[in-house]
């Protein structure tokens, strides 16, 4: 029992880190899990996640601030992309499938984008990273350039969430709403918001995000 405590500790200590912004802590805390054989997948679902979702709720209260939601970002992506990143195994089941990415317009919050963009690569998948703040126009316009199958929009923040719905209008509006998976992405969504806005995927979960969609496109 000694040894669960122990990495039951060192969880508490790399949520900790993220919500801190603590980035050798947080490096450290993910090597040690890592070291003692903790799976990658659930590393970043019951740890990295809900802290970034803490950290979302908390920039949301008033409580922090860009710099804390910056510092918080890169403890986590330095956990992610450093230690955690190079232990994912991939299937490259989804190679040659185009899946276009972006935080939605009035967001600036790019890590859970990141984070798919990273897991979708992994599973082979061609990846077009919009950015930030994008239009509804131009993830419609990415789709109908490059082909793409999937269209991600991310919104870390309850009042830029409206815009993933206008993502789908938009896609509706221009007749590829049928030709394309869509995952809205971001610590406030919900499988209520996926129904709400028309889209297929909920995203608050990177790992199952991938799954559900890989599901969908029959490349599992």
């Amino acid at each position: 029992m000694g040894g669960i405590t122990a990495l039951e500790d060192v969880k508490v200590k790399l949520h900790k880190a993220i919500v801190e912004g603590d980035i050798e802590g947080a490096v450290e805390s993910a090597k040690a899990l890592v070291d003692a054989d903790v799976d990658v997948l659930q590393i970043v679902s019951e740890v990295l996640a809900p802290a970034m979702k803490v950290v979302g709720e908390m920039y949301e209260r008033g409580e922090y601030f860009i710099a804390d939601l910056i510092a918080s970002a890169e403890a986590f992506r330095q956990a992610f992309e450093d230690v955690l990143k190079p232990k994912l195994t991939s299937s490259r089941s989804g190679k040659g499938v185009v899946a276009v990415f972006g935080t939605v317009r009035g967001d600036i919050h790019e890590l859970g984008k990141n984070i798919a963009k990273a897991l979708f690569k992994a599973e082979g998948f061609e990846v077009i990273d919009l950015g930030v703040d994008v239009p509804p126009e131009k993830f419609a316009e990415a789709v109908e350039a490059y082909g793409a199958k999937v269209v991600g929009a991310s919104a870390l923040m309850t009042t830029t969430m409206v815009e993933q719905k206008k993502v789908v209008e938009e896609l509706r509006r221009r007749g590829l709403r049928d030709k394309v998976v869509v995952v809205v992405g971001g610590a406030p969504v919900t499988e209520e918001w996926v129904k709400e806005v028309g889209a297929d995927v909920c995203g608050d979960d990177a790992f199952k995000a991938l799954k559900k969609v890989k599901e969908l496109l029959g490349v599992v």
